[in-house]
C-alpha cells in the first residue's frame, strides 16, 4: 500500500506492507484523512508515529479476532489512529482499535467523517465540563445556557458552535474578520463578534446580560479580559489550546469560575466513548455538516502532498484540511 512515513528528510510517500488487524482491531481502507494542528506538532517534536494523522473516514476492510461490533463494508469515521500506533490515517489502509471506529450514517460524506475526530470530541468535552452539567449532549441538553466559542471559524470552534446549537444553547462566538464572521454565522452561531473592530464584552452583555455559562477557549491569555468581563456566576472556561495566560484571581473567585483544561490523549476511554456517541447522534440528526455553506471550507491534498497539507494547517488555513485517497 501507499503510505506517508516520517523520515530524516520529513514526510515522504512510500510503499509499505498492508497492516493486519490484531485482536480487537479493525483495518480501514481510508478515503479521507483529516489534518489537525496536533498532527504537525507531533512531527515537529518527534512524537509522531511512523504514519501520521489522527482522524479519517473510510470502509472497514478486515476485522481482527474478537471484534463483534463491526463488519467488513461498514462505513466509519475514526479518531486517534496515530496515538500510540504506527498506523495513522495518511495511508491507503490504517489499523485502529474497534472502539475508535464509529458508524458513518448513510448520506454523510467521508469529508464530514474525516472532519470529526479531534475537533468534534474536543468540542464535546469543552461543552460538558460545567459544574452543573450536562455531562452528555443531546437536543435540549443546553437549553437556557449561553455559550461563547473563541475562534468560531476554526475546526474546533466550528464543531463547538454546531454541537452547542444542536443541544439548544444560545451561541456567541468571536472572530477576527468579516469573512470569518460569515463562516461562523453559517455554522449556526446566533451572535458573532469581531474582536478587531468591535467591543465583544459590551456586545455580549447587551444580548446576554446574565453572562456566559460555558466558554470554549483556544487563547486563554489573549482572551483573559474578555472572559472575565462576560463570565456568569459558576461559569466554566474550557481551555483546549494556548501557551501562557495571566488572569486576575479575585474576579473569578467571586464568580466561582471553573477553569478546565483538556486534551484528548489523557481524557480516558469512558469520556471518549461518550463524546463519540453524542457526536454520532448529532451526525444522524444532520447537525454537523461541512463545506463553505456550513461554515467549514474544505481544502484537499492528494496523499503524496501530505507534507503540504500539514504546512497549510500550520500556516493557519481557514477551514478543514483533508488528504484524499483513491
Amino acid at each position: 500500500m501507499k503510505a506517508i512515513v516520517l523520515s530524516d528528510s520529513g514526510l515522504r510517500l512510500e510503499e509499505r506492507p498492508v497492516p493486519e488487524p490484531g485482536p480487537g482491531q479493525l483495518r480501514v481502507r481510508v478515503e479521507r484523512s483529516g489534518v489537525n494542528p496536533t498532527d504537525w506538532k507531533r512531527i515537529t517534536t518527534g512524537q509522531t508515529a511512523a504514519t501520521p494523522n489522527m482522524d479519517g473516514a473510510g470502509i472497514v476492510d478486515a476485522v481482527g479476532p474478537g471484534v463483534l461490533s463491526h463488519r467488513t463494508g461498514d462505513r466509519v469515521w475514526v479518531m486517534l489512529a496515530a496515538h500510540g500506533s504506527p498506523h495513522g490515517t495518511a495511508a491507503e489502509f490504517t489499523v485502529v482499535p474497534a472502539e475508535h471506529a464509529f458508524p458513518l450514517p448513510e448520506g454523510v460524506s467521508s469529508d464530514a467523517g474525516a472532519a470529526l475526530g479531534v475537533p468534534a470530541v474536543t468540542a464535546h468535552r469543552a461543552l460538558t465540563v460545567a459544574e452543573a452539567g450536562p455531562a452528555r449532549l443531546s437536543p435540549g441538553a443546553l437549553d437556557g445556557r449561553t455559550v461563547l466559542v473563541a475562534g468560531g471559524a476554526g475546526a474546533v470552534g466550528h464543531a463547538a458552535i454546531q454541537l452547542a446549537r444542536w443541544a439548544g444553547a444560545t451561541v456567541h462566538t468571536t472572530v477576527s474578520s468579516a469573512g470569518k464572521a460569515a463562516l461562523a454565522t453559517a455554522a449556526g452561531a446566533h451572535h458573532v463578534h469581531n474582536y478587531r473592530d468591535g467591543d465583544p464584552a459590551k456586545e455580549i452583555r447587551a444580548v446576554s446580560p446574565g453572562g456566559v455559562d460555558i466558554i470554549v477557549e483556544l487563547a486563554p491569555g489573549q482572551n483573559a479580559a474578555l472572559n472575565q468581563a462576560v463570565a456568569a456566576n459558576h461559569a466554566s472556561i474550557a481551555i483546549y489550546a494556548g501557551d501562557t495566560a495571566t488572569f486576575e484571581v479575585r474576579p473569578h473567585m467571586l464568580l466561582n469560575t471553573r477553569m478546565q483544561f483538556l486534551i484528548l490523549y489523557t481524557l480516558g476511554e469512558e469520556l471518549l466513548q461518550a463524546a463519540a456517541e453524542d457526536v454520532g447522534a448529532a451526525l444522524r440528526d444532520g447537525a454537523l455538516p461541512v463545506g463553505s455553506e456550513a461554515g467549514l471550507p474544505l481544502h484537499y491534498f492528494p496523499l503524496a502532498e501530505t507534507a503540504a497539507a500539514h504546512d497549510a494547517v500550520q500556516q493557519g488555513a481557514v477551514g478543514k484540511v483533508l488528504v484524499t485517497l483513491p
